[in-house]
């Protein structure tokens, strides 16, 4: 390896990347650890991953190219099959006649480059990238293992085996009887199936004005896929309007519908939004797994601490719990969890929800629909009868649904519920803003929790680090700390090369004691009831994301992410 970096080093060293005392520290540490310095500099980041590609290129008379900031067309990435980039790790970014530009992180790798003179029958001309870009782009372009399948059926399209006009069916038609092997349909199903198998939660697919563009959102984090030809989306938004029970012959505005799927034996709903824009329809399909939500509390993400203190919470009789965070915070598969946890032969639970997202056995679940009149507050005035001893409430958005809630709570139910809220301190303020009297906040609240989701380190190539200084500082991390176990992904294929796999809550807990009903009686400001609960041991999300951090669960990159507003 150190043979391999020599010419690396000193070309970072001429390019003025790093210094001579930095190499020189580093050789040391490489050398008691078995690892390349370069490697090692990247791991501390002394040096980052364009700068060793610039390095490279300077050494070997070729260009360095920024994938990140190209649109590479579609008949220049065919003309490297996919089997063949994805084997080689490269990237093609032009093609004139018989020459074809490519990619590559390693412009001395000449076994690799005659490989492809010989495979793609042109002549090869490298360019340099970094290697996350090339992964990235990867990605990008070829996407996962299912997009062959996918590019073969928009080749059955663009041969004109299906014609596309015929979607464009009357309203006698329902579209149940198009033949389900037509290369359209397989094309619009198996986008549904690789976003699945990639534990996607959303699919995006937007029209641009040359483009339509197709994203899934893994992991909180919006990925772009390989697009189908532009020429097909009236198609595609046409035939997931049929498949959803939207009006294909309304395009002025936004409709909503649901499509139900089996995959690979497990039922998924789709939650469809159609909304129109300049360029045509958008669609977003909300990814419901309704078999993938038993997750026990540990799971969530809560230690040990804190997962006794919510389950003593959740086991009180009366009064009400309320979880706050903004959107896509993971709020409703929490309480999704806590009902799970809780569901016994003794209880009864009923929910109140727009829309129901999961269907949960034992459990008596009420549907939202204000087109006839039955809104929160009127269902949960219902519901009272029913005599429950716990009620959900899928969010608290007016002061006719918080004051049900909070004298349900006073009347010996236990009440879960909702805010939109950045902390746990702040969802007193919001509820008297509201409306709610403060004596009502005071003496039926038993505890408020904020959370966030923060991206997990993927197991398979998890890898110890270093935090940089910076990180140190922002965290307020003592790099001496003992029992620190700093990880973070290198990137692999069962994580799609981010280095994240999955996502777990980082959580602050605030239980209401005597002094804090004082102080929201006395309508103090949130900030007062912030310190009070810090006075009482809680933990902020910054606090419970660097926790997570120590143990290797999570980087700090995705701690400070998600609780930027956390001044604490």
């Amino acid at each position: 390896m150190a043979e391999k970096d020599d010419y690396l080093i000193d070309m970072l060293m001429d390019l003025g990347f790093v210094t001579a005392d930095q190499v020189a520290a580093s050789r040391a540490e490489a050398s008691s650890a078995g690892v390349g310095v370069v490697d090692l500099m990247l791991a501390n980041k002394l040096i980052k991953p364009g700068e060793v590609a610039q390095a490279k290129a300077a050494h070997f008379g070729a260009e360095v190219v920024q994938l990140r900031d190209l649109q590479i067309p579609d008949e220049v990435i065919a003309a490297v099959p996919r089997h063949v980039a994805k084997k080689y790790r490269v990237i093609p970014v032009q093609k004139v006649d018989n020459s074809i530009t490519i990619a590559i992180s390693d412009p001395s790798d000449l076994g690799t480059l005659d490989d492809l003179n010989h495979l793609l029958r042109a002549e090869v001309t490298p360019q340099v990238a970094s290697e996350d870009d090339i992964e990235a782009a990867l990605s990008k372009y070829y996407g996962g293992s299912g997009h062959s399948a996918v590019d073969k059926m928009i080749q059955d399209i663009t041969k004109g085996e299906v014609e596309i006009g015929a979607l464009k069916v009357g309203p006698e038609e329902d579209g149940a009887t198009v033949d389900a092997d037509a290369p359209l349909i397989k094309l619009v199903n198996s986008m549904i199936i690789e976003a699945f198998k990639l534990r996607a939660s959303d699919i995006h697919l937007e029209p641009l004005a040359k483009t339509f563009r197709v994203r899934y959102r893994i992991d909180g984090v919006l990925h772009e896929m390989k697009s189908p030809p532009k020429r097909l989306q009236p198609a595609i938004i046409a035939r997931l309007k049929i498949q959803s029970n939207m009006s294909i012959a309304e395009h002025r505005i936004p409709q909503d519908g649901r499509i139900q799927a089996s995959v690979g034996g497990k039922l998924i709903d789709l939650r469809v939004s159609c909304l129109p824009t300049n360029h045509g329809e958008s669609i977003v399909m909300r990814i419901l797994d309704k078999e993938g939500l038993r997750l026990g509390l540990g799971e969530l993400g809560f230690f040990t601490d804190d997962q006794q203190t919510f389950e003593r919470l959740i086991g009180l009789p009366d009064g009400i719990i309320l979880v706050t965070g903004p959107t896509g915070s993971g709020k409703t598969t929490t309480l999704y969890s806590v009902l799970h946890f809780i569901n016994r032969p003794d209880r009864k639970i009923i929910t109140v929800e727009d829309p129901v997202e999961y269907l949960l056995g034992g459990i008596n679940q009420v549907q939202v629909a204000e087109s006839v009149g039955l809104t929160f507050s009127a269902a949960l005035r219902s519901i009272l009868r029913q005599a429950p001893n716990v009620i959900m409430i899928g969010e608290i958005r007016d002061l006719e649904t918080a004051n049900i809630a909070i004298n349900a709570s006073l009347t010996g139910h236990l009440v879960f519920s909702t805010l939109h809220t950045n902390d746990a301190p702040s969802a007193v303020t919001r509820l008297i803003d509201i409306g709610v009297k403060p004596f009502l906040v005071a003496s039926s609240t038993r505890a408020l929790m904020a959370q966030r989701l923060v991206r997990t380190v993927c197991k398979a190539c998890a890898a110890p680090t270093l935090p940089t200084d910076a990180e140190f500082r922002t965290l307020n991390i003592d790099p001496t700390t003992s029992g620190a176990k700093f990880m973070k992904g290198r990137g692999c294929g069962n994580c799609n090369n981010t280095g994240y796999r999955g996502r777990k809550g980082i959580f602050e807990v605030f239980v209401i004691d005597d002094e804090a009903r004082k102080l929201i009686y006395e309508k103090v400001s949130s900030s007062v009831l912030r310190q009070r609960a810090r006075e009482m041991g809680m933990r902020t999300l910054r606090e419970d994301g660097v926790r997570k951090v120590l143990a290797g669960i999570t980087t700090p990159d995705e701690v400070i992410r998600a609780t930027v507003g956390d001044v604490d």
